[in-house]
């Protein structure tokens, strides 16, 4: 039974950081993409930054390529999504989710999700 818990939402004003993280168990495969989505308040959920488990490869949405960078922390099992330069834009609930081989950033290729964190930037 895969779990993924995310925690490092918050309020931040423009311009400024947050590291959001991302706890998974439960999986028992070498191999793996785990990824950061977002989704605002009547708008489709969309894919932010992914990391590929099994060499770290790592991916990101045009929108916040240079801003935002995802890590991993292996022997926790861990994904980091460090967050600079903050935009309004950037406000939503934020997700963690985990799908077997290779990533994408689009949502509906991942069965494995969290409950998500709330980031507002205002």
């Amino acid at each position: 039974h895969v779990q993924l818990v995310e925690s490092g939402g918050g309020l931040v004003q423009p311009g400024g950081s947050l590291r959001l993280s991302c706890a998974a168990s439960g999986y028992t495969g070498s191999t793996y993409c785990l990824g950061w989505f977002r989704q605002a308040p009547g708008k489709e959920r969309e894919g932010v930054a992914a990391i590929y488990r099994g060499g770290g490869g790592t991916y990101y949405a045009d929108s916040v390529k240079g801003r935002f960078t995802i890590s991993q922390n292996n022997a926790r099992n861990t994904v980091y999504l460090q967050m600079n330069s903050l935009k309004p834009d950037d406000t939503g609930t934020y997700y963690c989710a985990l799908r077997r081989g290779v990533c994408y950033l689009r949502h509906y290729w991942y069965k494995n999700w969290g409950q998500g964190t709330q980031v507002t930037v205002s």
